[in-house]
């Protein structure tokens, strides 16, 4: 009892303490550098780095995997001297889609950085939370580590293209007005090994991952409900991804996406040129949403067709994050072919989504 009026007397007092927020801008025109902008962006109010991917087991069974670590920086004053302020939050998300069950598997939890136990660092990518953890080696690979109750990962992935900046060389609008933007890049086709468990049991995997990491401090407008996100690996080696930021009626606010072709070549597409039309609906028998599970994209006059590798992938993410979305493997067609694998993200459909 004395422990907890001692915390709760610290907290107080950090309150007392603390200044208004004054969180970074996003702006065009700053160039992006590395290996610092592997790192994290304290000064920024939000920051993650996304990784999905498919895998697969000996026997040749496909698997779908994403981490994520975010970073989130609170209103308390960072000069706010007390070591219990939550001052910098990190928040761990985990899945796992298994077509063999139709389950999706995933664990979450959260932390305020500090005492050894979470922590985003900056000058290159090293996020901890716990026994979770992804670290950027200088070869440039990364080494990811996820331990949870009913899924675990140990897994390698290491980059075989440069990093493909989104956006205006990292500048990436998210709505009219350049205020709602954020900085980001991605690192499509990573070579992935390592391990899998899921129930204690350990397999092999090898497989392909796309890494995004992306910070801001005013990413949406007030009127926008969510987004429809997809990062695709091509079977010929290129990369596509593309989103669209939907109003709280339904409506398309800002779209972009982004080609590198299998020769490295890069073209831009602008809100005009990209569209999203829902082909089947799932409706989950949790939460009553029903999401687009799969899905035609246009960018220009290319037609990419989402097919979803289970269609029950809905994470509930509200003990961390406050979030219910739908986040999943995806095949990618073009008249009944193959043209890559990847990942599909759903968000805003149960509740408009706060950043």
């Amino acid at each position: 009892m004395l422990r907890r009026l001692f915390l709760a007397l610290c907290l107080l007092a950090g309150a007392a303490l603390a200044g208004p927020p004054q969180f970074a801008p996003v702006t065009p025109g700053r160039a992006l550098v590395f290996p610092q902008d592997f790192g994290a962006h304290p000064e920024h109010r939000t920051e993650w780095w996304y990784v999905t991917g498919w895998l697969e087991t000996p026997d040749g069974k496909p698997l779908g995997f994403q981490v994520t670590f975010f970073r989130s920086r609170t209103g308390h004053d960072p000069a706010n001297p007390s070591a219990f302020a939550p001052k910098q939050l990190v928040i761990g998300h985990a899945a796992l889609s298994d077509p063999a069950t139709g389950r999706l598997l995933h664990d979450q939890r959260s932390a305020r950085e500090g005492f050894g136990l979470a922590w985003a660092k900056t000058g290159t990518t090293d996020v901890k939370l716990e026994d979770w953890s992804m670290r950027r080696d200088e070869d440039g690979r990364y080494r990811v580590a996820v331990r949870g109750a009913e899924l675990a990962f140990e897994l390698q992935l290491a980059p075989t293209q440069p990093v493909l900046l989104q956006g205006e060389a990292g500048f990436s609008r998210k709505g009219p007005k350049p205020e709602h933007a954020s900085y980001y890049y991605s690192e499509p086709q990573l070579r992935v090994l390592g391990t899998v468990s899921r129930a204690g049991k350990a397999v092999q995997v090898k497989g392909t991952a796309w890494l995004d990491h992306e910070w801001s401090s005013q990413v949406l407008e007030t009127n926008a409900a969510g987004w429809d996100w997809t990062g695709i690996n091509l079977d010929d080696g290129g990369a596509l991804m593309a989103f669209q930021i939907r109003a709280k009626d339904g409506t398309k606010l800002w779209a972009h996406a982004t080609l590198r072709d299998a020769a490295g070549r890069v073209s831009q597409y602008a809100p005009e040129q990209v569209s999203f039309t829902p082909q089947t609906l799932w409706r989950s028998p949790r939460t009553g949403a029903s999401y687009p599970v799969a899905t035609t994209i246009k960018t220009g006059t290319s037609t990419w067709q989402l097919k979803p590798l289970q269609a029950d992938q809905e994470l509930d993410s509200r003990r961390s994050t406050g979030a219910v979305y739908w986040e999943g493997a995806v095949t990618v067609e073009r008249d009944g072919r193959r043209l890559g694998r990847g990942y599909l993200e759903l968000t805003g459909y149960v509740d408009p989504l706060h950043l």
